[in-house]
């Protein structure tokens, strides 16, 4: 009977999982703060992201661990056709034609700032940021990726991402935007996982203030009407209410980050035996669905397809 009524499903069509890729061959190395999950060199990632497709995922988000020598104040690396993150497109597009490929498109795995922007006198340049990342988006297109993901929160640059995938013909490349991604103390982990945490102060200029809401619903209105097709919130679970709200006002798929933070913490609150591990992460996604989410980016994801 519950299962007849039941007015919330969870499937494998839900689940969009992030990859971490590094420079190397047979490289699977663990995250210290992300237990049981994996940086891949490029070739473990190809066979990773087939066997993730086998198990009924649809999409997977790509993201790049730099290396500090390519790393300068001008994201050059990033616009380099022959980069980690240029190379795994190809190699996993070509692999895996039908998964949904998408990228982060963000200056701070190539900074060497860490930051997501330009930097001048400790300050992030709104203007020149947006003009190397709509060349780092036309790049992956180029490259075969199905969807943009521009997660660095300057203004202004999901109208140029558009205007510059329009103007070279890729206008079936999708953008998803993290149109309301706080300046939140949940990301830790995943600066580990991709060494970019910030050299100096933190993203509070340009990521969201955590106390707000009504700002989420002005930033992601604003980032359909320059062409957004999927607009995320990040991070996930102390976030739900901004959901909800895109999810009642926005008439565009939502997306929503279950961030490292969130992973991390149920994985030691398991480990000590103070949570169960599997009916809470089933619980929290469930909650990400019924909150509005129609795509879920977790870590779990994996374990939760097996689960179901």
């Amino acid at each position: 009977m519950r299962d007849l009524v039941r007015e919330t499903t969870l499937t494998a069509n839900d689940f969009m999982v992030p990859l971490f890729i590094v420079e190397g061959t047979k490289t699977k190395t663990e995250i210290p703060s992300m237990p049981d999950y994996f940086r891949f060199s490029l070739d473990l990632a190809t066979a990773e992201a087939k066997r993730l497709y086998d198990l009924g995922v649809k999409g997977v988000l790509l993201f790049v661990k730099v290396a500090d020598a390519e790393k300068d104040n001008t994201g050059l690396a990033a616009l380099n056709p022959d980069g980690l993150m240029q190379r795994s497109i190809r190699a996993i597009k070509k692999a895996v034609p039908e998964l949904v490929v998408a990228t982060d498109v963000a200056l701070d795995p190539f900074s060497s700032y860490g930051h997501d922007g330009i930097v001048k006198d400790d300050k992030i340049l709104n203007d020149a940021t947006v003009a190397v990342l709509t060349k780092m988006a036309l790049s992956h297109a180029e490259c075969g990726a199905d969807i943009v993901a521009p997660s660095d929160m300057m203004d202004g640059r999901v109208l140029a991402i558009r205007q510059g995938l329009e103007k070279a013909g890729y206008v079936n490349t999708v953008i998803m935007s993290y149109s309301a991604k706080y300046a939140s103390a949940f990301y830790g982990p995943f600066r580990d996982a991709l060494d970019s945490a910030p050299g100096f102060g933190d993203k509070k200029t340009y990521q969201m203030d955590v106390a707000n809401r009504k700002e989420a619903l002005v930033e992601a209105a604003r980032d359909v009407e320059e062409g957004a097709d999927i607009v995320m919130v990040k991070p996930g679970m102390a976030y739900l209410d901004i959901v909800r709200d895109l999810a009642n006002e926005i008439q565009v798929p939502i997306a929503v980050y279950q961030v490292s933070g969130e992973y991390a913490m149920l994985k030691a609150a398991a480990e000590k035996g103070w949570l169960d591990h599997d009916t809470v992460m089933l619980e929290q996604l469930m909650a990400f669905k019924r909150a509005g989410a129609s795509i879920i980016i977790s870590y779990h994801a994996e374990q939760a397809l097996k689960l179901l």
